[in-house]
């Protein structure tokens, strides 16, 4: 949808567009953080929030924006005078686009003209554009990991640092932080899950009416955009002057002692790590308050502010997806409720007169109201106190934060694997063994060096790790510069550029740019027997955990993964290459067994994911993960299937147990010229390389 798409045109999503709200009235709740599917105007709605922000004063002429009335002091184009002339103008949206390089984002100085008239002549960044405004990441689980560290740090500090070649330079970067994601894409370290204030589970209704309003609004807008925008112009600018006011009041909004033992203990009840959950909770309790027109933050402040800050950091596993637990929310918040109001005009007390049998000015739910709505005057988190415990009062697949449900195990994920075909060939029930809790697993690496993403898997050169060398600037711009190289590069020809000053007489074809080796991330595909000879549930529930061990590795490692299950009278593709090893994880637990054993199939259907992934992401290198105890019962010829695999560095996990053992699956590494893991000592050769 075009971004001049009204805020309060979009159906649905009162969840998103109460977080965008509360941070629009407090930059301090730190940011939101949108997951969802795929098609659900994540983007549209982070894009039509600017237009409802309040115009901002800006330094005229001053790149970084700063504020007449208080300009930063560091400000590299200051100091400002404080009589300096200001201007208005919209706050801006700034988009931050995936493959963004490090300079573009926190920005970058004219080395050029450092070096030869000796001024830090500084090229500001897209932090800097964003100051005062709203910085929005679409995809930001697929940003370099490092470059998230940085935006969230900026975040966080209010403070963009940039430090190029012995030059220093800070300025102002507040922002508004939103991020959207699809998890089927691939997670957010929970690290970095942590840095976003509130996070908000976006899906779109399975309600009729309203997906045929959502068309029927976007037929509207189509034929006459202006026209559209026009007929929401009025509740546009009463958001926008509700949104400002709640600005106003945010200072002398109080938080009692009683509230905010309440907040950390619930915090506490729900064991999140640290205490940012209790910060980001308590801000955005605050702000809560001051755009229902309170003066005191309240139990519902308390109980909307926990649902949107609290489901991220509940992950104890990698694969868990984020959630809250809504009746153990009401349950804490019973268990701490106050017994006495801090005050007589506490609007906890019921007697007050903001209690629930006197309800304020708007008993619509407008400010002053006792009950919680959401900015386009829906039901917002908690609206409504006779709601149902887990449901918060918000209406089937409005993104409800709590409900529970959503996760990469979803059921169209889990039939995936044994939704039938060739897969199996009789008509025996199928018998699913469970997973048990992964363990560590020994480092594999692909050998050689490459030039794929970075990672934590092999050696790989790129922007990160250590320098090696240098060379002249292969592509557009130079990454980084590597500063004793390029003075040395030109040191030769200052005479005959007739050099006369002091600085030195530099042009492009002096500058060297280093040499970096790192780690990179793979390409891990496991190649799994889900046959009759792995049916035995204890086998079969080592090699599922094994396999959640490397998946688990495969996470920490930043790869890419997929997975191919043969059994039966074939092999399938259960998981085609993907960043969302959580997706893999819910196919390998669902997975089924039984059969015969096609593994002829199975490698050549390895092949061909490898040749069209190679096709798509030529710079990724593959590492095979073979998972079979080598039997070949059914199918065509192994040796041919794995003459196709040559080249591709391969590992075979030997799942064959009992006193008898063939070695099949060591004639098969053989063939496929990979290293060998037994499957019983994957655990213990980690064990022994740490005695």
């Amino acid at each position: 949808m075009n971004s001049a798409y009204p805020f309060s045109a979009v159906v649905g999503l009162a969840d998103l567009k109460l977080a965008l709200v509360l941070n629009a009235v407090s930059s301090r709740v730190g940011g939101v953080l949108v997951r969802g599917e795929k098609g659900t105007a994540k983007s549209t709605i982070v894009r039509a929030l600017a237009a409802q922000l309040p115009q901002v004063a800006v330094v005229a002429g001053c790149r970084f924006h700063c504020d007449p009335g208080a300009p930063d002091p560091g400000c590299p184009d200051g100091p400002h005078e404080p009589d300096a002339a200001g201007a208005l103008r919209a706050a801006s949206l700034v988009e931050l686009p995936v493959g963004a390089s490090e300079d573009r984002l926190v920005g970058s100085l004219d080395l050029e003209r450092a070096l030869t008239e000796g001024v830090k002549a500084f090229e500001p960044g897209l932090l800097a554009a964003a100051h005062r405004g709203v910085l929005y990441v679409d995809e930001v689980n697929l940003l370099h990991d490092h470059l998230v560290d940085l935006l969230l740090d900026a975040a966080a500090l209010g403070v963009c640092y940039v430090e190029r070649e012995t030059v220093s330079i800070r300025h102002a970067a507040r922002f508004l932080l939103v991020g959207t994601m699809n998890p089927e894409e691939g997670e957010l370290r929970p690290q970095l899950l942590d840095r976003f204030g509130l996070t908000v589970e976006v899906r779109a209704t399975r309600e009729p009416d309203e997906r045929a309003e959502v068309v029927r609004r976007r037929f509207a807008f189509d034929a006459d955009p202006e026209g559209f925008a026009a007929r929401w112009a009025a509740e546009e600018a009463a958001l926008a002057a509700r949104i400002a006011r709640a600005r106003a009041v945010l200072g002398s909004v109080r938080l009692p002692d009683s509230r905010l033992r309440q907040i950390t203990a619930v915090c506490a009840g729900f064991g999140v790590d640290g205490l940012r959950a209790d910060l980001v909770t308590a801000h955005a309790a605050v702000a809560h308050a001051a755009w229902q027109g309170r003066d005191v933050v309240t139990r519902e402040d308390v109980r909307v502010a926990a649902r949107l800050a609290l489901p991220h950091r509940r992950r104890r596993d990698p694969f868990d997806a984020p959630g809250l637990d809504e009746r153990l929310l009401d349950e804490l918040l019973d268990q701490t409720e106050p017994a006495a109001p801090e005050d007589p005009d506490d609007p906890d007390d019921p007697g007050g007169p903001e209690g629930p049998e006197s309800p304020g000015p708007d008993d619509s739910g407008g400010p002053g109201s006792g009950r919680s709505e959401g900015p386009d005057g829906s039901g917002g988190p908690g609206a409504g106190s006779g709601a149902p415990k887990g449901t918060a009062g918000v209406s089937e697949g409005s993104g409800s934060v709590g409900s529970g449900s959503v996760g990469s195990g979803s059921e169209e994920s889990n039939s995936a694997v044994g939704s039938g075909g060739r897969a199996h060939d009789d008509d025996r029930p199928q018998d699913v063994a469970a997973a048990g809790a992964p363990f560590r697993v020994p480092v594999l690496t692909v050998a050689g060096v490459g030039a794929g993403v970075a990672g934590r898997r092999s050696s790989g050169r790129g922007r990160h790790g250590r320098t090696i060398g240098t060379r002249v600037p292969t592509g557009a711009g130079p990454a980084g510069i590597d500063l004793p190289a390029t003075l040395l590069a030109a040191a030769p020809h200052q005479l005959r550029r007739g050099r006369r000053g002091p600085g030195l007489v530099l042009t492009r074809d002096d500058f060297r740019e280093p040499v970096r080796e790192g780690r990179e991330g793979n390409l891990v595909l496991f190649v799994v027997d889900a046959s009759g000879s792995m049916g035995a549930r204890r086998r079969m529930t080592a090699v599922k955990t094994a396999v959640l061990s490397l998946l688990l590795d495969a996470y920490q490692r930043r790869d890419k993964v997929g997975l191919v299950v043969f059994r039966g009278a074939g092999a399938t593709v259960a998981l085609p290459p993907t960043s969302s090893v959580e997706a893999g994880a819910a196919r390998l637990r669902a997975l089924p067994t039984g059969g015969r054993t096609p593994l002829a199939e199975g490698l050549a259907t390895a092949a061909e994911v490898l040749r069209v992934e190679r096709l798509r992401d030529p710079d990724r290198r593959p590492l095979l993960v073979v998972v079979t105890d080598g039997r070949a019962t059914s199918g065509g010829d192994v040796t041919r299937a794995a003459a196709a695999l040559a080249g591709v560095t391969s590992v075979v996990v030997d799942c064959e147990s009992g006193p008898v053992r063939l070695g099949m699956a060591h004639a098969l590494a053989l063939r496929l010229g990979a290293r060998v893991l037994p499957l019983e000592s994957l655990g213990d050769l980690v064990r022994r390389k740490a005695g």
